[in-house]
């Protein structure tokens, strides 16, 4: 009896023991389980990727061998007229119509006269339409006129008409275009809802040039451009003005350089010529607050005259007050280099409060003053509106 029970009893302390050695093999069974499942997963994986890889080398392989195929057979002799072929390349087009209708209302008091006076801050509209025809590859047909709101809301001159192609090789245009003087230069500048800003560069410079022929292209974040106006019944018969320059333009920040030439022509007879080296910076910050410099030196070359140097300079800033309301700023200086009898010379100030109620309606207060040196001096307070619609069709 006493041997019973003192084999029950190391039976009963070997017990765990056994049972930890049990769940020990248990365990080291399955990692080697488990090892054996992640050997097999990683060559089913590696086969498959073969099998992708394979099965789109054959898909390849049977394309090229249909075309072989195809080109082996006899071919038709079919003559298809080039009105034909266009019509049976597949083409992206569209068509936009635009007017934005700019109406002022102010009080001018210049010199010892004073006036109230409806004018006009350059409302226009426009047609633009283009077609893709191949890809990267578009033909662009551009049309614009002014309204003068201010003459009888008369439909008035043309702003811009010309057709153009544009390509990975760069942009080619011919007829009444902007030269790369205003893209690159006044453009930045231009933010007012006034009839003549930038103020500086509007006495004597350049916005739209007829039978112009123009060449940009933009290669990463500089872009290029070369203007050439060839009018045959004015000047020499040859170029009359060539403008090239070039752009930088990153995130928020745009800096350019121009280069003009100008001839001058009276009565068929030349004068000399213009040559203006311009320059630009803007920067839009984070906190909405806008920054932008445009300046340009201009050198005026008379045959039978004195040569002169003038220059332009133009500040334009604005900062939104809130979600629907502006406030913007401007500073110029104009310089033509004559002297004293004949001189222009002014520089002024501008400061401007709009109210965007709507994406495409703007109202505004200017107050607006130019300093000139020998002439009577020049201040207007004026209130307008600004409407703009466009519509764009895919066709």
């Amino acid at each position: 009896m006493q041997k019973k029970s003192i084999c029950f009893l190391f039976a009963a302390l070997c017990a765990p023991l056994v049972q930890a050695q049990n769940e020990q093999d248990e365990l080291q069974d399955l990692k080697s389980q488990l090892a054996d499942i992640r050997t097999q997963l990683s060559a089913l994986s590696s086969l498959s990727v073969q099998y992708e890889t394979i099965n789109k080398r054959i898909e390849v392989l049977e394309k090229v061998g249909a075309q072989n195929s195809e080109d082996k057979r006899p071919q038709k002799q079919i003559s298809i007229s080039t009105d034909q072929n266009i019509k049976n390349i597949p083409s992206k087009k569209d068509i936009k119509v635009y007017a934005t209708v700019r109406p002022t209302f102010g009080y001018i008091d210049e010199g010892n006269e004073a006036s109230w006076d409806v004018k006009d801050a350059l409302s226009h509209a426009g047609i633009k339409s283009t077609v893709e025809f191949n890809q990267q590859w578009q033909g662009i047909l551009h049309g614009e006129w002014g309204i003068d709101l201010s003459n009888n809301g008369n439909f008035g001159n043309a702003r811009q008409v010309y057709a153009a192609i544009d390509s990975p090789y760069g942009k080619v245009g011919l007829g009444k275009q902007r030269p790369a003087q205003y893209l690159f230069i006044a453009e930045y500048v231009d933010i007012f809802n006034h009839g003549n800003s930038p103020f500086a560069y509007d006495p004597e410079s350049i916005f739209f040039v007829d039978n112009l022929l123009t060449y940009q292209i933009k290669q990463g974040d500089f872009t290029w451009m070369l203007v050439s106006q060839f009018n045959g019944t004015q000047g020499d018969n040859k170029s009359d003005l060539i403008n090239g320059g070039v752009s930088y333009d990153k995130d928020n920040l745009h800096v350019a350089l121009t280069y003009t030439n100008k001839g001058i022509y009276e009565n068929e007879q030349e004068l000399g010529d213009n040559n203006i080296v311009g320059g630009s910076l803007a920067y839009s910050f984070d906190s909405g607050f806008y920054f932008a410099l445009g300046y340009q030196a201009k050198k005026y070359n008379r045959d039978l005259g004195i040569d002169r140097n003038g220059h332009t300079l133009d500040v334009s800033m604005a900062y939104p007050l809130s979600k629907n309301y502006k406030v913007k700023m401007g500073y110029f200086d104009f310089d033509d280099g004559h002297q004293a009898a004949q001189t222009q010379n002014y520089n002024g100030a501008n400061l401007t409060l709009e109210w965007l109620p709507a994406e495409n309606l703007r109202l505004h207060v200017e107050y607006l003053y130019r300093d000139f040196d020998y002439l009577a001096d020049f201040s207007s307070f004026s209130v307008g509106f600004r409407y703009d619609y466009s519509q764009v069709w895919d066709y």
